[in-house]
């Protein structure tokens, strides 16, 4: 036996053993590598897929969006038919590169708050899909804390909330959001913190105060739309919720419980007349102070939210839920216009957006001659034609004003009267404390006059 020729033998096994298993590895290694690159090249292509699937989603939302500015109340994309509405997209060669499915949810009513869910995907990837979520919204005049059409003055200290003057404003405050005027320059008389009257820009500060949020000259806030808006709220009571005609006598009486009712009482009797003078300097002999009524019912507050008077209501209790109260005589004659007034206090369950009270009157909001000593108001008000305010009653001074939410007042807001515009209190709540309701911003009590009637963004979510 050849020992040598063995040992080659054996040799040339042992490195046939390690090519094959190198070559074994090596395959298994590119094996892997080639399933690694398919397993990215799909995971690109889906990446991908995704991507194009999540931008037809929001096209579609951007063209509803642009739907609903030409045609704010069609959620049905001009079908007049129960959606989805599925459309197609194309490029800008004009070929389709995918399509969207609308489900529009309109606003229940009293709102202006409408859901969009948008879903999107590609031709080439059709089954693979992605939603978009948006709830859109007309914004309502209930984003600001003070609105006026007449000139304002804001004295020294911290402001809180958007401010509006369709007037003049004397800003000596600081502030953490917008304040506007609708004037690039106005004439500024006495009572309104020039003596004598000299011409100032819109907005101006004998304090030196921080000017990083003023804005003017700024769009004015259209008070006839408002008084357009009070029209609707009838309507819209008529229809889906609570309408309550003349009630024969002086008015009505709203008394809201914590349990979501409200007991309503006609006003039959009013304390004897006193004499007050309101901003206008005119001079009244009346009476806003109730003496006695008459139980009518107490019932839920309506599915809508929405509550309707033509006559005069006073309002107090404490409110559970989302309601507006609207007030007014039609047609319309400013000898026959209507108020609201504050009877009592009139607050909250809980101040956490669950509830909000809406105040729309057609003249005035008056707190009356027999108010409490300390008075707490928690509501967004608007007086389309009149004042918020408290009359000048000589010599009649209560302690404190709290108000938490939003004034709205064509001319003057008042319920401090001070000598001079600046010195010492001769009628009304000797201090106040006036805190925005943030909470209106996003969910605005039902029917709330509107700010604009072009829809904007208010939250977005990808499913």
């Amino acid at each position: 036996m050849n020992w040598g020729t063995v040992g080659r033998r054996a040799k040339r096994g042992n490195i046939l053993f390690v090519v094959l298993v190198l070559g074994g590895l090596a395959a298994f290694l590119i094996g892997g590598l080639v399933q690694l690159g398919v397993s990215e090249y799909r995971a690109g292509q889906t990446k991908t897929a995704k991507e194009i699937a999540f931008n037809l989603a929001e096209a579609g939302v951007e063209y509803y969006k642009w739907h609903l500015a030409h045609d704010p109340n069609d959620f049905q994309d001009g079908t007049g038919q129960p959606g989805p509405y599925v459309r197609t997209y194309t490029d800008k060669n004009g070929i389709v590169i995918g399509s969207f499915s609308l489900d529009i949810t309109p606003p229940p009513v009293g709102s202006s708050i409408a859901q969009i869910r948008s879903t999107g995907w590609s031709v080439a990837a059709p089954f693979v899909r992605q939603s978009v979520v948006v709830r859109v919204g007309r914004p309502s005049l209930a984003e600001y804390a003070f609105v006026t059409n007449a000139n304002a003055f804001v004295p020294a200290g911290a402001f809180h909330g958007k401010l509006h003057a369709n007037g003049g404003l004397r800003f000596d405050g600081t502030a953490d959001a917008a304040i506007t005027s609708a004037k690039d320059t106005y004439v500024c008389e006495p009572a309104d913190g020039c003596d004598p009257s000299e011409v100032k820009p819109g907005i101006w500060s004998a304090a030196g105060a921080p000017t990083t949020f003023w804005q003017f000259p700024a769009a004015s806030v259209d008070f006839g739309a408002i008084a357009a808006d009070l029209a609707s709220l009838k309507s819209l009571a008529q229809t889906d919720g609570l309408y309550l005609a003349s009630s024969g006598a002086n008015g009505y009486l709203l008394q809201f419980n914590p349990d979501g009712t409200f007991s309503i009482f006609t006003v039959t009797v009013l304390q004897p007349p006193v004499v007050g003078t309101d901003v206008n300097g005119i001079v009244h002999t009346d009476s806003n102070d109730i003496q006695s009524t008459t139980f009518v019912e107490t019932r839920a507050l309506p599915a809508s939210g929405i509550v309707f008077v033509e006559d005069h209501v006073w309002v107090e209790g404490t409110v559970s839920g989302l309601v507006t109260i609207g007030s007014g005589r039609f047609p319309d004659n400013p000898a026959t216009r209507s108020n609201i007034v504050i009877n009592r206090d009139i607050t909250y369950v809980r101040k956490d957006g669950s509830a909000a009270l809406g105040l729309v009157a057609q003249q005035n909001i008056l707190i009356p001659y027999l108010s409490p000593v300390d008075l707490e108001i928690d509501a967004a008000m608007v007086a389309i034609n009149g004042s918020v305010q408290r009359y000048l009653y000589a010599g009649d001074i209560k302690n404190r004003l709290s108000i938490y939410g939003s004034v709205i007042s064509y001319g003057k807001w008042m319920w401090t009267w001070m000598s001079g515009g600046g010195g010492p209190v001769v009628s009304g709540y000797s201090s106040s404390d006036t805190a925005y309701d943030a909470h209106l911003a996003s969910v605005p009590p039902p029917g709330f006059p509107l700010k604009s009637s072009s829809y904007q963004l208010i939250s977005w979510q990808e499913e």
